[in-house]
């Protein structure tokens, strides 16, 4: 068989440099803007101080909120508008680039991205809103930040448990993109570097957590798997990551560690070239199996009922993301598969 595929790449600038931040987000903002808002919460004031003392011009945007509410979007864009700024700053994990997208999808503004957690939001052009308990999400160009600034000096001060259930999500963002709708060589290949380089990065992030080498393969896998992503679009596993998140207020990068085994499990041995491929990449014998040794060596989120889920969401959630299973899942999703997947990553059991 022929190799035939279709494969889109999305323009971006990206500067990787621990310990460079500041100068390189007055560079970026220099050549896209004057007027720049910079977004960033209180808990990563710290992290923004410095590079708002190297935007004398800047003004600082501190509303952030998990799942960017939409009225939470709406007051960051009168922001915008009221102080008639002309470039974005985000400056945190990917709630804080998700408001930052909020913003440019409805002003074009561009973006220039600084990650303080391995989200990997700053890679994608997908923006994500909930309102009333739903969670939307879609994909446009504007909202891909111009530039990402990745500096692992920055995540230093994120807890060793936060960085875990970050990376973990890294990771969910390669092992979807092995079988997401619009799935290529080019982004499995990708993926599979980011499994390699997360598998390696997160264990040394908790054993030595205030080392940099391992906050930097954890920040390139991060990348990596972002990119694969984009390209390939949201599989299984992030559709029922997002209804989880938006029904329930569920903490995004854990509910990602807690459901990421049980989708595997589900969809690898429908796939077996792929799943041999992600194997290798963790350097196992099974994908299953080398995602379960990670998993343990890093202590991660187990269930999603420590996350503030209840049983009795389980039907509600069944319904709502049967609604949005995409096209070409590598095995058929009806309500009884959802069913016992959901109840075992509520409980903290393994996989099947």
């Amino acid at each position: 068989m022929s190799l035939t595929f279709t494969h889109e790449t999305f323009p971006q600038r990206v500067v990787f440099a621990s310990n460079q931040a500041v100068r390189h987000v007055a560079a970026e903002v220099a050549r896209l803007g004057r007027r720049p808002l910079v977004i960033a919460a209180g808990a990563e004031r710290h992290l923004a101080e410095p590079v708002l003392a190297s935007l004398p011009d800047a003004v600082h945007h501190r509303e952030v909120a998990m799942h960017v509410p939409a009225a939470v979007a709406e007051r960051a864009r009168a922001a915008a508008a009221e102080h008639d700024v002309d470039v974005l700053v985000s400056v945190g994990g990917g709630s804080t680039t998700g408001l930052a997208k909020a913003v440019a999808l409805t002003t074009g503004l561009p973006i220039v991205a600084v990650p303080t957690t391995y989200a990997g939001s700053e890679a994608t052009d997908v923006w994500g809103l909930t309102e009333n308990g739903r969670k939307t999400t879609g994909s446009d160009r504007r909202v891909l930040p111009r530039t990402v600034i990745y500096d692992a000096a920055l995540t230093l001060s994120l807890p060793a448990e936060l960085s875990v259930a970050s990376g973990l999500n890294a990771l969910a963002h390669c092992v979807d993109s092995m079988w997401a709708p619009r799935t290529d060589p080019v982004n499995q290949a990708l993926a599979l570097a980011g499994v390699r380089a997360l598998s390696s990065g997160l264990p040394l992030v908790l054993g030595e957590p205030y080392g940099l080498e391992g906050r930097e393969q954890a920040l390139y896998g991060a990348y990596l798997a972002a990119v694969a992503f984009a390209s390939a679009g949201s599989g299984l596993h992030h559709k029922i990551c997002h209804v989880l998140g938006g029904m329930f207020n569920l903490p995004h990068a854990q509910t990602h560690a807690v459901v990421l085994p049980q989708v595997l499990a589900l969809n690898a041995p429908a796939v077996p070239d792929r799943e041999r491929q992600l194997a290798d990449a963790f350097g196992a014998e099974t994908a299953s199996g080398g995602l379960r040794r990670l998993r343990t060596r890093i202590d991660a989120p187990r269930a999603l009922r420590d996350h503030g889920m209840r049983e009795a969401d389980l039907p509600a959630a069944i319904d709502a993301i049967l609604a949005v299973v995409p096209a070409g899942n590598p095995v058929p999703v009806t309500a009884a598969r959802l069913d016992l997947l959901l109840r075992r990553a509520w409980a903290g059991e393994e996989p099947e």
